[in-house]
């Protein structure tokens, strides 16, 4: 036979807010990976590609220009654009400014590819200390990005860009050049990475364990607190009566000896003067359960 559910009412509030939190801890716990993933991609993007600062209309050449990367027009502007810039050889870079960048964002890059991998320590050690972990690589992580994209701007006194953006370009003065996607690109990261970093810690710091589930008391049939009418089963309401109101089961025996009358009539005035009469007082007897 199967067996009703059971409805029960919590009495304790503070169980009740702990298995809401955790419940939505593992939602916001989810999403932070799937930001972080993302934060990597841009991270990534916004390292290999060129598109820092290049030309406008009133721009003297043509060309763009990345950290370690930067392409201008070809065979004094007569064929197309050609890239220039080699990672594997800081000698190609345009000079120290942009050599300091590139390093600082390539160990950014690497931090956040080593904050996804450590996404497998979940299975492994308590997520609190994960988080704590990744936290702090995420830092990390936007500091460098940050301090790079700082940095850049110091080499944009190079002949090459000059060549490109005029001769008002110096240190952070892009000149006649604008600001490229990649650059704004880069500050969203520093942002992303911030905030990532942050949720972290707060998952790290606020994250608390399941509280056990309250002890049923009155043989498994309800939980501390008051009983709701309207999913009482007879069982329920029989124990919880029984046991609440301290009541002691009372069940109504006929003596086995003397005839009896039925427990259900009434007395009458012929009944009072039955020759059974004497015997209809001791004609039940009480047992207590």
């Amino acid at each position: 036979m199967k067996k009703p559910e059971k409805n029960v009412e919590y009495a304790d509030q503070a169980h009740i807010y702990t298995t809401n939190y955790i419940r939505n801890s593992k939602a916001i716990g989810v999403l932070w990976g799937v930001f972080t993933i993302c934060f990597a991609i841009i991270n990534i993007v916004v390292f290999v590609q060129p598109q820092w600062i290049g030309d406008t209309q009133d721009s003297k050449g043509t060309g763009y220009f990345g950290l370690w990367q930067w392409c201008l027009v070809a065979g004094g502007g007569v064929g197309g654009l050609e890239c220039r810039g080699k990672l594997d050889d800081f000698s190609t870079l345009l000079n120290t400014p942009s050599v300091v960048a590139t390093v600082l964002v390539g160990l950014s890059v690497l931090l956040t590819l080593l904050t996804i991998c450590s996404m497998l320590l979940f299975f492994f050690v308590r997520s609190s200390t994960v988080f704590h972990i990744a936290g702090w690589m995420q830092l990390l992580a936007a500091v460098l990005l940050g301090v790079g994209v700082a940095v850049f701007p110091a080499g944009w006194a190079a002949a090459e860009v000059r060549e490109v953006c005029g001769p008002t370009a110096r240190q952070y003065n892009v000149g006649e050049c604008g600001l490229r996607w990649a650059f704004i690109l880069a500050i969203i990261g520093i942002l992303d990475a911030a905030v990532l970093s942050a949720l972290a810690f707060v998952l790290a710091t606020r994250h608390v364990k399941l509280q056990p589930e309250p002890e049923p008391i009155y043989g498994g049939s309800m939980y501390k607190g008051q009983m709701n009418a309207g999913f009482v089963t007879d069982g329920a309401s029989l124990a919880g009566s029984r046991k609440s109101l301290n009541l002691q089961p009372v069940m109504l025996m006929p003596h086995p000896d003397h005839d009896r009358y039925s427990e259900f009539s009434h007395h009458t005035a012929r009944s009072k003067s039955s020759a059974y009469r004497a015997h209809y007082a001791s004609s039940v007897q009480n047992f207590q359960l």
